[in-house]
């Protein structure tokens, strides 16, 4: 099992990703960089254009499927505060922000009533403020 998960070790890294692309990406593109300096012709500006290509390509796939896990988190997230909070408190949830929903999914579900509060009044208002609040941290293993 993975270890316990708090606000210190929360951030989740994708090893493809972040330790192999993109690090072989800079290296090719420095590469690149170095031979059209040493040899600028059209056939090494083309090797610079594909590798940002490829980089954009990446990064745009990292990005939607970043987006599609903030909108999983969001339906998950509102559909536990129906179970969870009163129904006065669930309706005034809807002003809570994307980020500040995001957050508040570390929150167990004993404390999750006073953060909404908290958040809403505008107490918390950064996510981070609102991570840091969290006493009983309520571990997200699956988010990549």
């Amino acid at each position: 099992m993975a270890k316990t998960q708090n606000f210190d070790n929360h951030t989740r890294w994708f090893p493809l990703q972040h330790f192999i692309i993109v690090p072989l990406l800079i290296l090719l593109l420095i590469y690149r960089l170095i031979r059209f300096y040493q040899l600028p012709d059209v056939e090494n500006a083309v090797w610079i254009g594909v590798v940002i290509l490829l980089a954009f390509v990446s990064l745009s796939a990292r990005l939607q499927a970043l987006k599609v896990q903030d909108r999983l988190i969001r339906l998950e997230e509102k559909l536990r505060y129906r179970e969870l909070l009163a129904p006065e408190l669930c309706t005034r949830a809807d002003a809570l922000t994307l980020e500040q929903i995001i957050a508040l999914r570390f929150a167990g579900d004993d404390e999750l009533a006073n953060l909404v509060e908290r958040t809403i009044a505008g107490e918390l208002k950064t996510p981070t403020e609102i991570k840091m609040a969290v006493k009983s941290w309520r571990a997200d293993y699956l988010r990549a």
